[in-house]
């Protein structure tokens, strides 16, 4: 397996979507609580990024091994159009789970169950992610459960390891956190949904009925626009609550780009062409909102 066979089966380009939302969480840690763990901080990002490539690698293993459609099999899944061994690929499967497993169970040893619990929900989103009968991806409450997995649970579990001690488990204190996730779950769930509008034709072919199937494309294009709207005002009211610092507000100038996107994307959902088009927003999006809070907390 060359290098770049190894990038693009672990999907590098898509980790901004799981970096972005561990940032926002040690920024809302420092600006609220003041502290850092530098340790545990650092050993879950280690296993975030870990546990981020097994889920990619194992997307790929199991839409290569249960592909209906054979065209999408041999010249379109990088485990076919590669010739990538299926023993290399569990081999690889088998390093990255067990190496985020271990860092996992020492950082519940080093901060409690509560991690346990966590870490646990996550590990299981990601492993039925793509695995089983009916793998989420294949279902129309994949956008959920990527969108919370990654843009909520990820920020939730940065700010208790870096706060364990000041954190509460209040509802407000999950409102106001989740507040703050809110841009990044909804242009998470965003990436998956302009994927699945781009792939709509070929996961039908393959069995696989996601919520544009359901939906319908101008549906889920109108959808795919309220969420970006819905993650603008929670920047809005994030700052309004005294959540985030003044200047995340700044964040609003990439409306007109937001806007430019949006609007490539309703003209038509080919994956080589506008797909990216949701990878721009999320990547720009997310880090403005994560270089405005820095901003904020050091003037």
């Amino acid at each position: 397996m060359t290098l770049r066979n190894f990038l693009e089966l672990v999907e590098i380009k898509a980790k901004t979507a799981s970096v972005l939302p561990f940032l926002i969480g040690l920024c809302y840690s420092y600006y609220h609580f003041g502290v850092v763990r530098p340790l545990e901080v650092l050993l879950y990002f280690v296993a975030m990024v870990l546990f981020n490539m097994f889920v990619d690698v194992w997307d790929n293993y199991n839409d290569y091994k249960n592909a209906k459609n054979l065209d999408y099999q041999k010249d379109t899944n990088i485990i076919g159009r590669e010739g990538l061994p299926l023993k290399q690929i569990e081999r690889l499967l088998f390093i990255l789970f067990v190496g985020a497993s271990l860092i996992g169970i020492y950082l519940v040893y080093l901060t409690g169950w509560p991690i346990l619990l966590m870490g646990g929900f996550c590990f299981l989103v990601g492993i039925l992610y793509s695995a089983g009968p009916k793998p989420l991806s294949s279902l129309p409450l994949g956008e959920v459960f990527s969108g919370f997995t990654m843009g909520f649970m990820i920020s939730l579990i940065c700010v208790y390891l870096s706060s364990s001690s000041e954190f509460s488990w209040h509802a407000k204190s999950l409102f106001d956190l989740f507040l703050i996730a809110l841009p990044n779950t909804l242009w998470i769930a965003n990436l998956m949904l302009a994927n699945n509008l781009c792939d709509k034709e070929e996961d039908e072919s393959n069995h696989r009925y996601t919520l544009v199937h359901y939906l319908g494309v101008r549906n889920s294009l109108c959808l795919f626009s309220f969420a970006n709207g819905l993650a603008l005002l929670a920047i809005v009211l994030e700052v309004a609550l005294g959540l985030a610092p003044p200047t995340v507000l700044l964040t609003l100038l990439l409306i007109p780009f937001i806007y430019q996107q949006n609007r490539l994307l309703w003209q038509k959902q080919v994956k080589s062409e506008t797909f990216v088009c949701a990878i721009r927003i999320l990547a720009l999006g997310s880090l403005t909102q994560v270089l405005t809070y820095v901003l904020g907390i050091f003037i």
